[in-house]
């Protein structure tokens, strides 16, 4: 019996002792997370407050490159850098063009720098640095779409929707696209792009246009064809081709020019016969 009281009274005692706590992994993991925050914070905060100050630019600075180190002790330094949005521009160049190293303290890299030296790119038309604690720098890239190609005084270069130079070397891998011909043919091209889209079963055929007088444009389809459009209401116009060509296919290898620039009618112009190259044979429909 007195032993029972005994060992009760000892497990009493036990039980109003204070436990040892166990931490757990998620917490520790937490709190390192928040130790991170706290030193950025510093970094930042400590900026602000010498900025407002008016500490002298070099104790500022000694201050500032403390602070850093100290988040960089704490593990927040770059390690991951990802791309997103990449299509055209080698990855190579985005991260030359970012300038980081890894285990650079990643509190310390300058964003808008960064994201200037990106959109000098010629690919590059959008750009966003994001920086993911303790260790990761994410790059979103939006690239510029190649429209056309443009022939200008013996040279190509690739095209924008805006009308803008993309790249003037290199240009073979886009000889699919649109060739557009004229000085003042690219800040028109998105809407000649547009208006040919309008009608899918004629816009495949299309291989050059050029700009006439900075008025009009004269098309070259497949088959060595001339389409002259009209300067007013040209989408009326190639749409009338389109329905004419479902009608009638003219679109063959015997014709060499159809003229839309009449509203209420097409003219076509035949291929000289072979027997008689001499001979051009036109009508009016």
């Amino acid at each position: 019996m007195r032993l029972m009281k005994k060992k009760s009274a000892t497990a009493s005692a036990k039980r109003g002792q204070p436990r040892r706590r166990v931490v757990p992994r998620w917490r520790s993991r937490h709190a390192f997370i928040g130790a991170a925050v706290l030193a950025a914070v510093a970094v930042v905060g400590g900026s602000i407050w010498a900025w407002q100050a008016r500490v002298p630019h070099q104790m500022a600075e000694t201050a500032r490159v403390s602070l850093v180190g100290l988040t960089a002790d704490l593990g927040l330094t770059v390690e991951e850098v990802f791309v997103v949005g990449r299509h055209q521009t080698p990855r190579e160049e985005l991260l030359d063009a970012l300038n980081v190293q890894r285990g650079a303290p990643i509190l310390d890299i300058d964003i808008h720098a960064a994201r200037q030296r990106v959109l000098a790119l010629p690919w590059i038309g959008q750009a966003s640095i994001e920086r993911l604690l303790p260790d990761t720098l994410v790059l979103h890239v939006i690239e510029r779409r190649p429209l056309a190609l443009w022939q200008y005084q013996g040279n190509l270069a690739v095209i924008d929707e805006s009308g803008e130079v993309i790249i003037r070397e290199n240009v073979e891998p886009f000889g699919h696209l649109l060739v557009v011909v004229g000085e003042d043919a690219p800040q028109h091209t998105a809407g000649l792009v547009r208006m040919l889209e309008s009608q899918p079963d004629l816009v495949d055929r299309v291989e050059v246009a050029v700009r006439v007088g900075g008025r009009r444009w004269n098309l070259r389809l497949a088959g060595n064809i001339s389409v002259r459009l009209p300067e007013e209401d040209a989408a009326a116009a190639w749409q009338n081709l389109a329905e004419y060509q479902q009608r009638h296919g003219v679109l063959t290898e015997e014709i060499k020019m159809l003229d839309l620039r009449l509203p209420d009618r097409v003219t076509v112009r035949k291929a000289p016969r072979p027997e008689n190259k001499s001979a051009d044979q036109g009508r009016e429909t």
